[in-house]
């Protein structure tokens, strides 16, 4: 069975590799190459999403609320946890009882692997409670882990497309937009382009048709996002807005920083290529020319040079 076993998970990884290849070059590029088809100005106030259209419930996330409702916590993890999934990109209400319908979920399932997996392990009793220990430890701290990873990568992407958005602003705003407009303009042309900003940036606009301040709605743009860049922009935006000085010379300033320094950021990291190179050549690469440059010398040697030493003998 185990000559089966492997060449099964063998077939199903290299399935595996082959869907994750074909989406990576093939359906990822068409679906840039449809958003690219699309009309660059559109007629109504479209972006990324409509927010207020909630999508209807699944089963399976319905399921997940109703075991996750039941999970004991306090007010300030509940807290945590919900600014850690806004900056996800999950503002569902029902977002932060699913999450802790998912680790619950999680933790069992691994626990009923842990108690499947102690009847291959020695017989020793630390060793199996050591095993569901951590199988316990591993399903609630896994979903908490990808969640941090979601937070980063999204962030990433809302900094990678900050300077665009900020070239926009000062055109917009050179124009003779007031700021308000230019926010708003700037999302609805960014929908297609940098739909994650996008949205931030129409919830800053909704806040402000709602009400609010425009420094209320611009620092809660920052705390959504819990990006540092965006950080900036908000005082810079809001130090402006208060004094009165020229709105479009401090985002150009601002846009130049930026890019300047993402030229030094990229000059950093190709200047570590040199060192992060050197592992993998010296363990993979060095190996193979060694064998394909010495190995026919060696070969040789051990074919005439250790017999004619046995003979001395």
């Amino acid at each position: 069975m185990h000559p089966m076993f492997l060449a099964v998970s063998a077939f199903l990884m290299q399935i595996l590799l082959m869907a994750w290849a074909g989406y990576r070059l093939f359906c990822k590029p068409n679906r840039f190459l449809r958003q690219l088809g699309n009309p660059v100005i559109l007629d109504g106030p479209r972006v990324a999403g409509d927010l207020t259209e909630a999508p209807r419930p699944h089963t399976v996330v319905t399921f997940l609320q109703t075991v996750g409702s039941r999970m004991p916590s306090s007010e300030q993890d509940v807290a945590t946890l919900k600014a850690s999934l806004i900056r996800a990109g999950f503002r569902s209400e029902t977002a932060v009882p699913v999450f802790y319908g998912i680790r619950i979920i999680s933790t069992l399932v691994l626990v009923l692997t842990s108690f499947l997996l102690l009847a291959r392990m020695p017989s020793n009793p630390s060793m199996k409670v050591m095993l569901m220990i951590s199988g316990a430890m591993a399903g609630w701290i896994l979903p908490k882990f990808f969640l941090e990873k979601k937070v980063k990568k999204r962030q990433n992407i809302l900094r990678l497309s900050l300077p665009d958005a900020l070239d926009m602003l000062v055109v917009s705003v050179e124009a003779g937009l007031g700021l308000d407009q230019a926010i708003q303009h700037v999302a609805r042309e960014l929908s297609l382009a940098h739909p994650q900003l996008s949205e931030e940036m129409l919830l800053v606009t909704l806040e402000m048709r709602a009400g609010k301040r425009r420094a209320d709605a611009l620092r809660n743009f920052a705390e959504r996002t819990g990006e540092p860049e965006i950080r900036k922009l908000v005082a810079i935006l809001v130090q402006n807005d208060r004094f009165g000085t020229s709105m479009g010379e401090s985002l150009r300033n601002h846009s130049d920083f930026m890019r300047t320094r993402r030229r030094q950021e990229a000059e950093e990291r190709a200047g570590k290529v040199g060192v992060k190179l050197v592992f993998p050549i010296f363990f993979c690469i060095l190996p193979s020319i060694l064998i394909v440059a010495a190995g026919p010398a060696l070969l040789q040697i051990f074919k005439y040079l250790f017999p004619m030493m046995n003979q001395v003998h």
